[in-house]
C-alpha cells in the first residue's frame, strides 16, 4: 500500500516535471519537437490516468489530466503548504480548531441559561471499613461520605490509591505516571478546606487518574506514544480544571493506546484484571484497568469509536459515553473534533452522574462544547418510559427494568444508510491526519508501536480527495436524520461492543452507558479452579442530550443487582492457575469493515 502511494507521487511530480518542460521548449525545432511534446504529453497523461485511479477520478481525458496537473502545482500545491505553516507544525490538534462544527442535537434548540446541577443522594450508616482493600472498591458516594464525616482522609485516602497503582502496574501495565506529589497537596489542600468546615461535593478529596492524553502541568503528557513519552505541556486541560475546582486529587496518569488507538503503548500492553491473559482493547484502556483494579475510584477516559465502550466491557466497570460536546476538549490531544469525547470510568451509574455533572458544560476554547440541558437522573420516572431491546441486548436487564415498571417493547433502529463503518473511518482518518500531518511527513511514524495501525491508516487517509471527504459528511447527515426519526423509544438496550453500533452512535452523537450485567467462566482456562471470569456487559442508548435517561435507567439496574460490586480476582488467580508468557490469546486490532 505504502509502495502505491510512492509510486502516485512520484508518477504526479514526473509528469508535472515533463510537461512544463515541454511548454518551456515550445517554438523550438517545430515539427519535429511538435511531434516529441505530443507523444510526451500522450505518455505523461496515460501514466497520470493510473495514478488518477486512486483518487476514484480517471474520468477526465488526457489534456484535462495535463491541465489539472499544471494547476496543481502552480495553485494548490502553494496554498497547502502555507496552510501547514500556518497550522499544522505542532502535532495532536491542540490548537487552531476547525471552524466546522458538528451540533448533535436533535431539536434545533439550544439550551438557556447555565444547566441545573444534579441532586446528590444522602447517605447514613456508611462506615470505615477495617481494611484497606475494601476501602479501595468502595464508590465515590461511599468515599466522599467518609470523608465528610472524617472516618478518613483525603490524604489517608490518596495514601491507598497511590499504593495499589504501584503494587499492580508491573501486571497490568496500565499507568504511565504517578503523579505522587501532586496528589498530595491537592489532598491536604482538601483536608484544610474540610476543617475550615467547607466541603467541595462529592468528589472533595477524592482521588481519580486521567488518561494520558489529557494535559496537566509539570507531568509527562505522552500521548501513549514512544515519539512523544518526554512530552510535557505545561497546560491545565479543561477537564482537568474542572475537576480540580471540585476538589478531586489526581494520583496518575493511564495509559492510553499509542496516539489513542487501541491498548498498545510505548510501555507495553494493558492486560484485563478479570482475565489478565486478555489485552483491554480500545485505547482508554488504562482508566477502564485501573477502575476495575480497585487502583482508582474513577478515571477519565476517551471514545473517538469504542475507546470507552471495548475496555469497559472487557474490564467490567460501568462507564458513560456522553453526549458529544457534552465535555471540553481543551488541552486533549484530538483525533477528530467532530467525534471525539471525554468520559467517566466508574464502579456505578451514580458515580458516573456525580463526575458528568461536574465535567459538563461550555468550554470557551472548544467550539463544540456548549452547556447541555438534562434533567436530574436521580429525579427520572421510569415508569413513564418506553425502552426498546434488541435482539442483542442482555435479556436479565430488560427483565429487571420491567419488574420496576419499565415498559419494554421489542426495538430496532433501522437505517439505509449501509457504509456506516466507512463513514467513520474515513471521517476519523482524514482528521487524524490533519492533526499529526508533520508527525507522518517528518518520517515520526515508522517509530509507531503497531504500524498495522495509525501508519497505514494515515497513509490511506493522505489521498482520500476533499470532495470525498465532505461527502462522507453529506452521508452521515443522512443517517443522523434516519436514526432520529426511526429512534421511536425513550432508550433502547443492546450489546455496547458491536461494531456497527459503536461507528452509527458514534457518528450520531449519542451517549450510551456500559453496564456489568454478569460473568461467566473464561475458555480453555488452565484449571478447573480458575477463578478468572469473562465480563458480561450491555449497554443503554438515549437520543443525544438524553443522558439523563440512560442514567437513570442504569441507576435502577443497579439498585437490584450487585454485578457491578464485584471484585477482579488479580491477587488470587485460583488453585494451579498461571500466567502463560507469552500470553495464549491473542486479539487482533480493529479492522475497516464495510
Amino acid at each position: 500500500m505504502v509502495h502505491t502511494y510512492k509510486i502516485f507521487w512520484e508518477v504526479l511530480c514526473q509528469k508535472v516535471r515533463v510537461y512544463s518542460q515541454a511548454v518551456m521548449c515550445s517554438g523550438k525545432h517545430n515539427h519535429k519537437d511538435s511531434a516529441e511534446r505530443s507523444l510526451g504529453k500522450i505518455r505523461g497523461a496515460s501514466q497520470l490516468r493510473h495514478a488518477f485511479k486512486l483518487l476514484d477520478a480517471d474520468f477526465f481525458n488526457d489534456s484535462k489530466i495535463l491541465e489539472i496537473a499544471k494547476g496543481a502545482k502552480e495553485l494548490n500545491i502553494p496554498i497547502y503548504r502555507a496552510n501547514r505553516k500556518l497550522v499544522a507544525r505542532e502535532n495532536g490538534g491542540l490548537h487552531d480548531p476547525s471552524v466546522l462544527i458538528f451540533n448533535p442535537e436533535w431539536t434545533g434548540k439550544e439550551a438557556q441559561g447555565a444547566p441545573k446541577r444534579f441532586s446528590c443522594p444522602t447517605l447514613s450508616d456508611i462506615q470505615k471499613p477495617e481494611r484497606d482493600e475494601d476501602i479501595a472498591f468502595m464508590n465515590v458516594l461511599e468515599l466522599g461520605h467518609l470523608i465528610k464525616t472524617k472516618q478518613i482522609t483525603s490524604q489517608e485516602l490518596t495514601r491507598i490509591f497511590l499504593h495499589r497503582l504501584k503494587r499492580y502496574n508491573h501486571v497490568l501495565e496500565s499507568v504511565v505516571s504517578v503523579t505522587e506529589e501532586l496528589a498530595y497537596d491537592q489532598a491536604k489542600r482538601a483536608d484544610e478546606l474540610l476543617g475550615q468546615g467547607i466541603f467541595l461535593g462529592p468528589l472533595h478529596g477524592i482521588p481519580y487518574g486521567l488518561k494520558d492524553i489529557i494535559a496537566v502541568p509539570g507531568y509527562k503528557t505522552t500521548w501513549g506514544s514512544e515519539t512523544f513519552k518526554d512530552q510535557v505541556l505545561n497546560m491545565e486541560a479543561w477537564v482537568y480544571k474542572r475537576l480540580k475546582s471540585a476538589g478531586a486529587v489526581l494520583v496518575g496518569k493511564l495509559v492510553t493506546g499509542s496516539l489513542a488507538y487501541d491498548d498498545i503503548w510505548f510501555g507495553g500492553r494493558t492486560r484485563n484484571p478479570w482475565n489478565i491473559e486478555e489485552f483491554t482493547t480500545g485505547s482508554s484502556a488504562g482508566p477502564a484497568a485501573c477502575t476495575s483494579a480497585g487502583m482508582v475510584p474513577f478515571a477519565i477516559g476517551s471514545e473517538t469509536a469504542g475507546s470507552m465502550t471495548y475496555p469497559a466491557a472487557r474490564c467490567g466497570v460501568t462507564a458513560l459515553r456522553p453526549t458529544f460536546g457534552t465535555v471540553g476538549r481543551t488541552g486533549v490531544m484530538s483525533i477528530s473534533e467532530s467525534l471525539d469525547k471525554l468520559g467517566p470510568f466508574c464502579r456505578t451509574a451514580a458515580d458516573c452522574a456525580f463526575i458528568l455533572d461536574v465535567i459538563r458544560g461550555q468550554d470557551p476554547d472548544d467550539l463544540s462544547s456548549r452547556d447541555i440541558s438534562l434533567h436530574d437522573p436521580f429525579s427520572v420516572d421510569i415508569t413513564k418510559l418506553t425502552v426498546g431491546y434488541l435482539e442483542d441486548a442482555e435479556m436479565e436487564v430488560v427483565q429487571v427494568l420491567q419488574s420496576m415498571g419499565v415498559n419494554v417493547v421489542p426495538f430496532k433502529l433501522n437505517y439505509t444508510v449501509d457504509s456506516v463503518q466507512g463513514i467513520l473511518n474515513l471521517t476519523m482518518d482524514v482528521d487524524m491526519l490533519a492533526h499529526f500531518d508533520e508527525w507522518q511527513r517528518s518520517g515520526k511514524d515508522d517509530a509507531y508501536e503497531a504500524q498495522d495501525q495509525w501508519p497505514l491508516e494515515l497513509r490511506r487517509a493522505r489521498i482520500v480527495p476533499a470532495v470525498d471527504y465532505l461527502q462522507a459528511q453529506r452521508a452521515r447527515g443522512k443517517l443522523i436524520q434516519e436514526v432520529r426519526k426511526n429512534f421511536m423509544v425513550d432508550a433502547f438496550i443492546g450489546n455496547a461492543t458491536d461494531w456497527e453500533r459503536v461507528c452509527m452512535g458514534n457518528l450520531v452523537g449519542m451517549p450510551v452507558i456500559v453496564v456489568p450485567t454478569g460473568f461467566k467462566s473464561i475458555s480453555d482456562p488452565p484449571s478447573a479452579n480458575s477463578r478468572r471470569r469473562t465480563t458480561i456487559t450491555t449497554g443503554i442508548y438515549a437520543p443525544p442530550q438524553h443522558d439523563h435517561i440512560a442514567l437513570a435507567l442504569a441507576l435502577a439496574y443497579q439498585s437490584v443487582t450487585d454485578h457491578h460490586k464485584q471484585r477482579p480476582p488479580i491477587d488470587d488467580l485460583g488453585p494451579d492457575d498461571f500466567i502463560p508468557n507469552p500470553p495464549r490469546v491473542m486479539y487482533p486490532p480493529r479492522q475497516l469493515r464495510l
